[in-house]
C-alpha cells in the first residue's frame, strides 16, 4: 500500500485483545474537516475509509475524500472514485478463465520483453471449486461419491491447470472440489469482517472488503463485509493492483420492522424483498438494511437477503456490524482476537449498529416483516413472487402464456381425481386431461408436473433454519407414510460440509435420504444448470408432447433454459417447500390447501400437518450446531481429498498449453499486441447481428448449461473426437475460447427478433437463417463489424465475463440498448466493446429497425465519457436516419480501457513498462 497522504490527520491506533492496531479513523477525519460524515450510511463509511487509507494524490485525491462528505448534500452518484478491495473471491467457472487470462498475460509479457513474474495477484485471491459438480446420480447413498468421481473424470484438465496456478502464482489459494459453495465458505471461514495487514512495521486494521467473480458475492454483506460481483475481467484488474473505478453510489435504506410470523421462512422474506426492490429500481445502487426488525433476524437470515442482491438489481445489500455479527464469528470458530478486533474497530469507527441510527440515505422504503406470507417466485424471474396459496392458479395462467398457440395445456381439472391416473405403458393416459405415458414407467406426465425438486444454492443452504425445517418436513412426511412422486428428481447440495454435520447430528439427514434428498455434492448445482439429465424416458415424453415440466428449487435463479433444457417453468422456494412440492408432484396442486397425499389409513395429509414450528427448529439448531464443527471442517480446507492430492503439478512460471486440450487453450486477446495501442476508429458500415427484447440475461448471452450435439460448440467438440457423453457443460469449458465463442448467444431460449418465432442462437444473413457463430465468422472474414440492439435491462443476471468476452470475439463492436445491468455494461467496456443507450422513450422498435440495416457510429475516434454519439442507420431501401445515443463509457478509467483495447491490455502494458 502506498503511504497515505493523510490529509485529514486521521491515522491513529486502537487496542483490541491485547494488541495495538493502526487504522484510519473516520471520527478523527470528521473532526479535521470532513463535516457530517458520521451520518453517512454504514456502507459508505467503508468506502470513505478506503479512500482515506489509499489517498496518494493521484488515484485518490483529497477532493475524492471531500466528495464523500459532499454526498450528504445531494445523496446522488456524481463523483468518480478509485476503490481498492482487500481481496478477490472466485469460483471455478469464472475463476478458470481468469487464471487462463493471467497465464496468457505472462506469455504476452515475455513477447513484449517484460518480466512474467510481474503478472501476479497483488491482493489475496481465493478460488473455490464449486461450480463443476453435476447431479448425475441422485436418490442413493453413494450419489455423492459417484458424482465426485465423475466430476474429476470430466474436469481433470481444468483441475490440473488450477493446481498449476496454485503453485505458480503468489497470493493465490484454491479450495478443492467437494468443500462447499464459495459464498458459504466465504461466510463461514474466509471472511473476517475486519482485515489486517503487516506493513512498515505496523499492523494495519481496515474493513474486510472484496469483489468476486460471482454475482452472489454479495452474500457476505450479511456479515458486514462490503463485497459485490464483478466480471472476471474487472476482478483480474483488481488482482493485478488496479483500482476499481466507480461513482460514489446512491444508497437506498431499507427499513425492516416487526418479526416473522410462525411458519414463515427467510426465503419467504427474501422473495418479498426482491419483489419490492425490483419495483423500486435499485440497479447500480447500494441497498443498506436498518431498523428494529434487524434485531429479529439471525445473521444467516441477513446473509440470505444479502445473497440475492443481484436478483433485486442492487450492487449490494449491506448489513452493519452488530452483536449478532460478533456471535456468528465466535460460533463459526473465528479467532477470539479477531472477534475482539471486529468489536473494537467497528465501535471506534462508528460502524457498529446499536439500533438508534438513522443514516442519511438517498431514498428509503420499509417493510413490516410480520406481513410476509409463504411465497414462491417464478416461473421465469426471481422478482416474480407469488403467494403459496396463489401458486397453482398463477401457474395455470403462466402455462397458457408458455404454451402460446402450441395446443391445449394438459391441466387436470380436479387434481385429486386425475393427476395420477394411468392406463398402460404407452399412449395418452386420462385423455380428457392430457396425461401422457412414460415408456417403461407406471406413471404418466402432464403439464405442470414437478420433475426436479432441488435443495440447492448458496441462498438457502447457508441457513440452518430452513435446512433443519426441510429435514423436519421430511420426518413428518415419512411418519405419515408419504412418498415423493416417482417422476421427481430430488437432490440435496449443501453449501458446506458443516451442513451435513448438523443435519446428521439433528438426525434429520436420514429422513431426507428416505425421501430421495440424499447428498449429491457440495456445490452450486441445479441453480446454475448443473441439474444433470432427467430420466431419458421422462425427457422423451416431455419433448415428444411439448409438455411444460417444472422445477422447484431453493436457489436464486430461475431464468429460462437455465435449470434444465427439458424444464420450462422454474420456481424458487424455501427448502421445506421443495420437499412439499416433491411430495405433491405438480404445480397444479394448491400446496397451501390441497392434500399432498394420504397417510397409511387413507386420510388426507396437508402441509399444515407437516410444517414444523419455530420452536422445534430452534431447539434442533441449538442442540446440533457447534463451534467445533466449523473449526474441524476448515482446519485444513486447502488440502482436498485423495482425488485432489493425486493431481500432478507440471509447468513453471509460464504454462505449457496442451495442444489437444478441449478445456484450456491460450486465448487470442493478445495476438498482434504492440506496446502502443492503435488509434480508435469510428464504427463504419456495421451489420446487425441481433435484435433483442427486454431482460436479456447473461444466461441468454453467455454459454451456460449443457452443450447440444447439433450446436456449433457440439460440432466443434465432435470434430475434436470428444464423445457426446463427455461434452460436459459450457461452464466447465470456460477456459477454451473456441467452445465459448460458439456458445455465445446460443442459449436454447434466446429469441433474436431478426428471426421471429424462433428460439435459439440464430440470426439472418443475406436472407438466410444461420447459427449466430457461423454468421459472425463470415462477417469477420469479410472485415465487417457488428452491432447488437436490445431493450431494457440488457445483461441482467450473473457476472458472466464470457457474455462480454464472447461478444468481443464474435466481432461485435457496440451494443445499443434501452438500459444495461451494471456488471455486464462494465464487462463490455472491459473487453473494448462500446455500450450505448437510446434516449428515454426510444428503442430499436421505435426506429423501425429490422436487422437488415447497416449502422455507422460516429464519435468513437475521439470518445469521451458519457458523451452523446450519432448512430447513423441506413435502411434496406436506402433511406437513412441519425439516432442520438448516450455512450455508456462512464469514467475516465473506462475511457483508458477502451483506448487500450480492453482492461487486460491496459494492465499488461503498465506492468511491462512499470
Amino acid at each position: 500500500m502506498t503511504q497515505s497522504l493523510d490529509s485529514f490527520k486521521c491515522k491513529t491506533t486502537l487496542n483490541a485483545g491485547g494488541k495495538t492496531y493502526t487504522y484510519f479513523s473516520i471520527p478523527e477525519a470528521e473532526k479535521n474537516g470532513l463535516e457530517g460524515v458520521s451520518k453517512l450510511p454504514f456502507s459508505l463509511k467503508v468506502v470513505l475509509e478506503n479512500l482515506l487509507r489509499f489517498e496518494d494524490g493521484r488515484t485518490v485525491t483529497k477532493e475524492d475524500i471531500v466528495a464523500c462528505a459532499e454526498w450528504l448534500k445531494t445523496r446522488k452518484s456524481t463523483h468518480e472514485i478509485s476503490y481498492r478491495p482487500a481481496r478477490v473471491l472466485m469460483q471455478d467457472f469464472t475463476g478458470v478463465p481468469a487464471v487462463v487470462d493471467l497465464a496468457a498475460m505472462r506469455d504476452a509479457a515475455v513477447k513484449l520483453g517484460g518480466d512474467p513474474k510481474k503478472v501476479n495477484p497483488q491482493v489475496p485471491v481465493d478460488l473455490v471449486i464449486d461450480h463443476s459438480v453435476m447431479v448425475d446420480y441422485f436418490g442413493t447413498g453413494d450419489a455423492f461419491k459417484k458424482n465426485v468421481e465423475l466430476e474429476y473424470e470430466r474436469n481433470g484438465e481444468r483441475y490440473e491447470f488450477l493446481r498449476w496456478g496454485q503453485s505458480a502464482f503468489d497470493n493465490f489459494r484454491a479450495v478443492p472440489p467437494g468443500t462447499g459453495i464459495c459464498h458459504q465458505v466465504n461466510l463461514e471461514y474466509l471472511a473476517q469482517t475486519v482485515w489486517t495487514k503487516q506493513e512498515n512495521g505496523e499492523e494495519i486494521a481496515y474493513p474486510d472488503t472484496l469483489v468476486g467473480t460471482d454475482s452472489h458475492t454479495t452474500m457476505v454483506n450479511g456479515l458486514a463485509v462490503l463485497g459485490w460481483g464483478v466480471g472476471g475481467i474487472e476482478a483480474e484488474a483488481a488482482m493485478l493492483g488496479q483500482p476499481i473505478s466507480m461513482l460514489i453510489p446512491e444508497v437506498i435504506g431499507f427499513k425492516l420492522t416487526g418479526k416473522l410470523n410462525e411458519g414463515i421462512t427467510a426465503t419467504d422474506l427474501v422473495l418479498t424483498v426482491v419483489q419490492m426492490l425490483r419495483a423500486k429500481g435499485v440497479v447500480g445502487k447500494f441497498v443498506e438494511f436498518y431498523g428494529p426488525g434487524l434485531d429479529n433476524l439471525s445473521l444467516e437470515d441477513a446473509a440470505t437477503i444479502a445473497n440475492m442482491a443481484p436478483e433485486y438489481g442492487a450492487t449490494c445489500g449491506f448489513f452493519p456490524v452488530d452483536t449478532d455479527t460478533l456471535k456468528y464469528l465466535e460460533a463459526t470458530g473465528r479467532d477470539k482476537d479477531r472477534v475482539a478486533l471486529v468489536e473494537a474497530y467497528s465501535k471506534a469507527q462508528g460502524m457498529f449498529r446499536d439500533g438508534g441510527e438513522e443514516p442519511a440515505f438517498t431514498d428509503t422504503l420499509e417493510l413490516d416483516i410480520s406481513t410476509v406470507v409463504p411465497s414462491l417466485a417464478g416461473p421465469k424471474r426471481p422478482q416474480d413472487r407469488v403467494t403459496l396459496s396463489d401458486a397453482a392458479p398463477e401457474f395455470a395462467k403462466a402455462l397458457k402464456e408458455i404454451k402460446g398457440t402450441g395446443g391445449p395445456a394438459s391441466v387436470p381439472e380436479t387434481a385429486q381425481e386425475s393427476r395420477f391416473v394411468d392406463e398402460g405403458a404407452t399412449g395418452v393416459l386420462d385423455k380428457a386431461h392430457q396425461r401422457y405415458a412414460v415408456e417403461g414407467k407406471d406413471h404418466g406426465l402432464a403439464d405442470g408436473d414437478v420433475v426436479i425438486a432441488a435443495i440447492t444454492s448458496c441462498t438457502n443452504t447457508s441457513n440452518p433454519s430452513v435446512l433443519i425445517g426441510a429435514g423436519l418436513v421430511a420426518r413428518k412426511a415419512l411418519e405419515k407414510g408419504l412418498k415423493v412422486k416417482p417422476w421427481v428428481k430430488t437432490s440435496l447440495a449443501p453449501g458446506s460440509q458443516v451442513v451435513t454435520d448438523y443435519l446428521e447430528k439433528a438426525d434429520v439427514q436420514k429422513d431426507l435420504d428416505a425421501l430421495g434428498f440424499n447428498l449429491t455434492g457440495y456445490g452450486c448445482t441445479t441453480c446454475i444448470g448443473n441439474s444433470g439429465p432427467l430420466d431419458p424416458a421422462i425427457s422423451k415424453t416431455i419433448n415428444d408432447n411439448d409438455l411444460v415440466a417444472c422445477s422447484v428449487l431453493s436457489g436464486n435463479r430461475n431464468f429460462e433454459g437455465r435449470v434444465n433444457p427439458d424444464v420450462r417453468a422454474n420456481y424458487l422456494a424455501s427448502p421445506p417447500l421443495v420437499v412439499a412440492y416433491a411430495l405433491a408432484g405438480s404445480m397444479h396442486i394448491n400446496v397451501a390447501e390441497d392434500s399432498l397425499g394420504e397417510d397409511r389409513n387413507g386420510n388426507p395429509v396437508y402441509l399444515k400437518d407437516l410444517w414444523p414450528t419455530t420452536e422445534e427448529i430452534t431447539a434442533l439448531i441449538r442442540s446440533s450446531i457447534t463451534e467445533e464443527m466449523f473449526r474441524e471442517r476448515y482446519s485444513d480446507v486447502f488440502k482436498g481429498d485423495e482425488h485432489w492430492q493425486a493431481i500432478k503439478v507440471e509447468g513453471g512460471m509460464t504454462y505449457g498449453w496442451p495442444a489437444g486440450s478441449t478445456y484450456v487453450q491460450n486465448p487470442p486477446y493478445f495476438e498482434d499486441m504492440t506496446m502502443e495501442p492503435k488509434p480508435l476508429e469510428d464504427i463504419e458500415n456495421a451489420a446487425v447481428m441481433g435484435l433483442f427484447l427486454d431482460s436479456i440475461t447473461t444466461d441468454h448471452i453467455s454459454p451456460a448449461g449443457a452443450i447440444k450435439e447439433n450446436s456449433p460448440a457440439g460440432q466443434y467438440l465432435a470434430e475434436h473426437q470428444v464423445a457426446r457423453k463427455d461434452f460436459n457443460s459450457y461452464g466447465s469449458r470456460r477456459g477454451n475460447h473456441e467452445v465459448m465463442m460458439r456458445g455465445t448467444f446460443a442459449n436454447i431460449r434466446i429469441k433474436n427478433q431478426m428471426v421471429p418465432g424462433v428460439e435459439g442462437g440464430v440470426t439472418m444473413k443475406d436472407g438466410e437463417k444461420k447459427w449466430i457463430y457461423d454468421a459472425c465468422m463470415e462477417y469477420q472474414e469479410a472485415g465487417r463489424p457488428l452491432v447488437v440492439f436490445a431493450g431494457k435491462e440488457y445483461g441482467t443476471g450473473s457476472s458472466r465475463d464470457w457474455a462480454a468476452k464472447g461478444t468481443k470475439l464474435l466481432g461485435v463492436r457496440a451494443v445499443i440498448a434501452e438500459s444495461f445491468e451494471r456488471i455486464h455494461r462494465s464487462n463490455l467496456v472491459g473487453m473494448g466493446v462500446v455500450p450505448l443507450t437510446f434516449k428515454d422513450g426510444e428503442s430499436w422498435q421505435s426506429h423501425n429497425i429490422t436487422g437488415t440495416e447497416s449502422v455507422t457510429i460516429k464519435g468513437i475516434a475521439d470518445i469521451q465519457p458519457r458523451q452523446m454519439m450519432d448512430v447513423e442507420v441506413t435502411y434496406a431501401d436506402g433511406s437513412t436516419k441519425t439516432i442520438e445515443c448516450l455512450c455508456r463509457v462512464d469514467t475516465l478509467d473506462e475511457l483508458e480501457y477502451i483506448k487500450a483495447g480492453g482492461i487486460l491490455h491496459y494492465v499488461l502494458r503498465n506492468l511491462v513498462t512499470g
